[in-house]
């Protein structure tokens, strides 16, 4: 959870720390792609790969990369990793350079999102007093939308 008066633990760890973490997240990550969507698992099997083979950092390089046509052929929701009734918002490019591009999020990373950002503002020197502008025309894209919510999730701190 973010303050403005202690840093969150991650922030001051060590290298190793982190490291451990990225790999525990890592190896969740690549079950979780593997065991509920399908596009991963075929691709993870064309590359010879298996999520048990993730033991260490290193061993990301064995596994194959998500393409914009990964992601164009799987339209529109062939590519969500958690049942729809769990998604809550949804996000799509123009598709002006080929077939529109769909992402769903989860109210978690939704909550992630606005908490990455709010960090990043802090680490900036910023605080729930400060008043920032963003400029730019989003309509319903990621970044103006999650930007938006820093305010919120620094009111309920």
């Amino acid at each position: 959870m973010i303050t403005n008066t202690k840093l969150d633990p991650i922030e001051t760890a060590s290298v190793d720390e982190l490291q451990a973490l990225q790999t525990q997240r890592l190896k969740w990550t690549l079950k979780h792609a593997y065991e509920n969507v399908p596009m991963y698992r075929r691709k993870f099997n064309a590359a010879g790969v298996h999520p048990d083979d993730f033991r260490e950092l290193s061993d990301l390089r064995k596994f194959p990369c998500t393409t914009k046509q990964d992601l164009r052929d799987n339209y529109p929701f062939d590519t969500f990793a958690v049942p729809m009734e769990q998604v809550v918002r949804i996000h799509a490019s123009s598709g002006t350079t080929g077939k529109p591009t769909v992402v769903g999020y989860t109210q978690n990373d939704i909550d992630n999102w606005a908490n990455i950002v709010a960090r990043s503002l802090r680490a900036a020197g910023g605080t729930p007093k400060t008043k920032f502008m963003s400029p730019m025309v989003t309509g319903c894209l990621l970044v103006g939308w999650v930007r938006t919510m820093v305010p919120n999730v620094w009111a309920l701190r």
